[in-house]
């Protein structure tokens, strides 16, 4: 299998300048939405069978929200404050870095899938205010 050989700083730059945390931070916590979202019976079953997982889609209003949750599992009252040190801000940010790893083949989008699906799902603000809420809606 060819080895992918993936230049960290040009992916940062086309992302927006994000920080190197940020990247890793987005792939766990997209794992952790699809788990939360489909289930984690279903990917087992799917791996025990061999199969490519292509029903862990998650919208961006679905990802956006995971990652709040995430944040706030990860780093408590200071997750804004983390997430703002790297430069994610507003639910846009995590479309940015979304599509940059999508564009360097890194996740997959589907075709319904647009950067205008992150763009104010939530105020930072008002979604990081209160860790003990589970839920935006």
């Amino acid at each position: 299998m060819a080895q992918v050989q993936i230049d960290i700083v040009k992916l940062m730059e086309s992302a927006g300048g994000y920080a190197p945390q940020s990247f890793q931070f987005i792939r766990d916590g997209l794992a952790r939405t699809a788990e939360t979202v489909h289930g984690q019976a279903v990917e087992a079953i799917l791996t025990e069978l061999g199969i490519a997982d292509d029903t862990r889609h998650v919208s961006g209003t679905e990802l956006c929200i995971g990652l709040r949750d995430f944040a706030i599992d990860r780093y408590g009252l200071m997750a804004m404050t983390v997430l703002g040190k790297w430069g994610i801000t507003e639910t846009r940010d995590f479309g940015n870095i979304i599509f940059a790893l999508v564009n360097a083949d890194l996740m997959r989008a589907t075709e319904d899938d647009h950067i205008d699906d992150f763009d104010g799902v939530y105020d930072f603000d008002d979604a990081f205010a209160d860790p003990d809420l589970t839920s935006i809606h």
